[in-house]
C-alpha cells in the first residue's frame, strides 16, 4: 500500500477543488488589533488589517482582561497540571464558572477547553442519560454539534433549516413517551439568520422535548449584559441547555454549558471530553473571568459593534456588493466559485493588505463560497473606507456580479 501516494491524492483534490486551506502567518498587535504583521511566504513582512477575526469586541487587548491573566500567572504558573477531577480544578475555574452561571441566569456551568468540545461532549454524552433520547437538530448546526449527535449512537432527526413545521411533523411522528432534545443556534455563523428559538421552545414545550442552543456567535454581543439572543429575547429560562464560548466576543479561550445543577454534575461525571481533558490554564480562566464580567457592564460596546456591522452592510449594499443581511453583524459577501473566492482572498491580502480568509465548502455549501467579514468596534473610518474602497476595486477588476443575494 502506497500511503504517500494515497495522501498525495487527498491533497491534490483540495487544490483541484480551491478548497485547499492555507494558513496566514499573522502576529497581532496589542493595542493596535485590528492591525497586524503578516509574514509573508518569501519570509518579508507586511502590515495588514485584519476583517475576518471572531475576537468580535476587541477584548483580547482590553488591559482589564491582560491584568486579570498576568495577575493568575504570576500566582499559579503557567498549566493547570491536570484533568478537572485531577488537581487541574482552581478559584480561577470555580470563579468562571460562577460568572457564566450568574450571566446565563442558570444554576451552574461546565467549562471545556473549546466551545466545539462542549458541544460534542455534551451532545455524545445526553443518551447516556436519557435512554432512548431521539436528538432534532437543525441542518446547518455547526459541525461540533452534528458530531456530537453522530457519535452519540442514539437516534436523530434532521430538520429543514429554521423551518419549525418540518420540526413540529418530526416530533409529531415519534412515540410521544420517547425522551426528546431539539439542538439548534441562536445566531448561524456563515449567513448571520437568527434561528426561532420562541418558536422552537413552544414546540418543546408542546411535545415534552429538551432544549440545547449553541449562542456561540452571540455571547457578549447580545443581550442587555451580554448574554446572548435568548436574553434579548428574555427566552433564557425556557432554554434547557445553553452553550458558549470564551474564544470570541470575550477574546480569550474555552467553551462551556450552563444548565441546572443536575444536568452539569450529570455531564461532567459522564462525558470523556470532559472527564479526561487537561483543564483550561489558570490564567485563562481568570482572562475569560474578567471579560465576562467587564462585558456584563459595557453594553455600549455591543450597540458599537451592531453600528459597525450597519454601517458596513449599508456601505457594501450601495455599491451593489451580493452580500446577505439577516441583521446580525455577520457580513457575508458571495462569491460563488472557491477559485475565485481564493484569489480574491489573496488579492486583498496582498494588494491592498486586508485580511478575509475564504470559506468555502464543506463549511458552506457549494456555490455559495464567500468572504465574511467580521466589522468591530476597533475598526474605525480609516479601515473601514480602506475595505469598502478595496472590495470595489476588485469587484471591477474582476467583473463579478453587484447583484444583491438575497437575505
Amino acid at each position: 500500500m502506497n500511503f504517500d501516494a494515497l495522501l498525495d491524492s487527498a491533497i491534490a483534490k483540495l487544490h483541484d477543488e480551491g478548497r485547499y486551506r492555507t494558513f496566514i502567518d499573522i502576529e497581532r498587535q496589542k493595542g493596535h488589533f485590528p492591525h497586524a504583521v503578516w509574514t509573508r511566504p518569501d519570509g518579508g513582512e507586511q502590515n495588514i488589517t485584519v476583517w475576518c477575526g471572531n475576537d468580535y469586541l476587541g477584548m483580547g487587548q482590553n488591559p482589564v482582561v491582560l491584568e486579570a491573566m498576568h495577575e493568575a500567572i504570576e500566582a499559579t504558573g503557567s498549566g493547570s497540571g491536570g484533568t478537572r477531577n485531577i488537581s487541574g480544578t482552581t478559584v480561577y475555574h470555580k470563579r468562571l464558572e460562577a460568572e457564566l452561571a450568574d450571566l446565563h441566569g442558570k444554576e451552574s456551568a461546565l467549562l471545556f477547553t473549546s466551545a466545539y468540545i462542549a458541544n460534542d461532549a455534551t451532545l455524545s454524552t445526553l443518551p447516556k442519560l436519557f435512554p432512548g433520547l431521539i436528538i432534532y437538530s437543525d441542518e446547518f448546526n455547526h459541525a461540533s454539534m452534528i458530531e456530537g449527535v453522530r457519535r452519540n449512537g442514539g437516534e436523530k432527526r434532521i430538520f429543514r433549516h429554521n423551518d419549525v413545521e418540518h420540526l413540529r411533523e418530526l416530533l409529531a411522528a415519534d412515540d410521544p413517551a420517547a425522551p426528546k432534545l431539539i439542538a439548534f443556534e441562536s445566531i448561524y455563523s456563515m449567513d448571520g439568520d437568527f434561528g426561532p428559538i420562541k418558536a422552537i421552545c413552544d414546540l418543546a414545550d408542546e411535545f415534552g422535548a429538551l432544549t440545547y442552543i449553541d449562542e456561540v456567535h452571540a455571547v457578549g454581543m447580545y443581550g442587555p449584559r451580554g448574554a446572548g439572543v435568548a436574553e434579548r429575547d428574555r427566552l433564557m429560562h425556557r432554554l434547557d441547555i445553553i452553550n458558549g464560548t470564551l474564544a470570541k466576543a470575550y477574546g480569550v479561550m474555552g467553551g462551556y454549558i450552563a444548565a441546572s445543577d443536575k444536568m452539569c454534575d450529570a455531564i461532567r461525571s459522564y462525558a470523556p471530553g470532559f472527564i479526561f481533558t487537561t483543564s483550561l490554564p489558570p490564567a485563562v480562566a481568570a482572562g475569560a473571568a474578567a471579560s465576562v464580567a467587564f462585558l456584563k457592564r459595557a453594553p455600549e460596546l455591543r450597540e458599537q459593534h451592531q453600528t459597525q456591522a450597519k454601517i458596513l452592510k449599508l456601505r457594501l449594499k450601495g455599491l451593489g456588493m451580493p452580500i446577505i443581511d439577516h441583521g446580525s453583524h455577520i457580513v457575508p459577501v458571495i462569491v460563488g466559485n472557491p477559485l475565485h473566492t481564493q484569489l480574491l482572498s489573496d488579492m486583498l491580502l496582498e494588494d491592498y493588505s486586508i485580511y478575509a480568509q475564504p470559506i468555502n465548502y464543506p463549511t458552506v455549501p457549494r456555490g455559495t463560497e464567500r468572504l465574511r467579514f467580521t466589522p468591530s468596534p476597533v475598526h474605525g473610518p480609516r479601515e473601514m473606507d480602506a475595505l469598502v474602497h478595496a472590495l470595489d476595486a476588485l469587484w471591477s477588476h474582476c467583473a463579478l456580479n453587484r447583484a444583491e443575494a438575497s437575505a
